[in-house]
């Protein structure tokens, strides 16, 4: 049974993939990252306030061990600017603050190795 699971969230779309290593489901949630990026930034939304892109939530990303509240829990979510936010938590999400010299990804990699 794989140990790993990374789970999409884009628009309506929710994709999942298993891994056997943390490495390969971090290589994967920085390659899927990388494809949203990509699309170009969201528009303003205005409902009842505006909504500027880098307020918008374009994907969350988060990879997982075991089931909802039983392991660890870290994801990241592309922002409607391109800006990547990295967190750390299933229920109460924590914001990780990557060490110098390191991507949001590695911080990933470590909070959950």
């Amino acid at each position: 049974m794989p140990r790993w699971r990374l789970v999409i969230r884009h628009g309506p779309r929710v994709d999942q993939e298993n891994f056997d290593d943390l490495d390969a489901a971090v290589v994967a949630m920085e390659r899927r990252s990388e494809e949203i990026r990509s699309e170009g930034p969201l528009r303003k939304v205005s409902a009842l306030r505006a909504y500027e892109p880098g307020q918008r939530v374009h994907a969350r990303l988060e990879l997982s061990t075991r089931g909802f509240g039983w392991g660890k829990e870290a994801g990241i979510d592309v922002m409607g600017d391109g800006a990547l936010v990295p967190y750390v938590g299933v229920i109460c999400k924590r914001r990780l603050e990557p060490a110098r010299g390191q991507s949001e990804f590695d911080a990933i990699r470590g909070a959950l190795a």
